[in-house]
């Protein structure tokens, strides 16, 4: 089993930055890829970024050039640095890490995003 803890979140003026963190526990041998999703209000979870094992990554076309995303794989941790926030990116952003071919989910932290 895989457990993964998110933190970060809050509320956050347009224009502003936070970064999201992500840490994965438990017996863990080999993942493949780590990755942050996000779901709005009224809307279907989708992925904003991800991070493969080889470190190749791929963004949403809505977040790319704002946010970043990288890990540390000896912490076996991944991060969503997020700059230039706007009102549509309020959502709760889900961590997903597939291990052995699994996919394990976090259970999201709230972003806000609001003057």
């Amino acid at each position: 089993q895989v457990q993964l803890v998110e933190s970060g979140g809050g509320l956050v003026q347009p224009g502003g930055s936070l970064r999201l963190s992500c840490a994965a526990s438990g017996r863990i041998f080999s993942i493949n890829a780590m990755g942050w999703y996000r779901q709005a209000p009224g809307k279907q979870r989708e992925l904003a970024a991800v991070i493969r094992s080889d470190g190749r990554t791929n963004y949403a076309d809505s977040v790319k050039g704002r946010f970043t995303i990288s890990s540390d794989n000896a912490k076996n941790t991944v991060y969503l640095r997020m700059n230039s926030l706007k009102p549509e990116d309020t959502a709760v952003y889900y961590c997903k890490v597939d291990h052995y071919g699994m996919p394990y989910w976090g259970k999201g932290t709230l972003v806000t995003v609001s003057s």
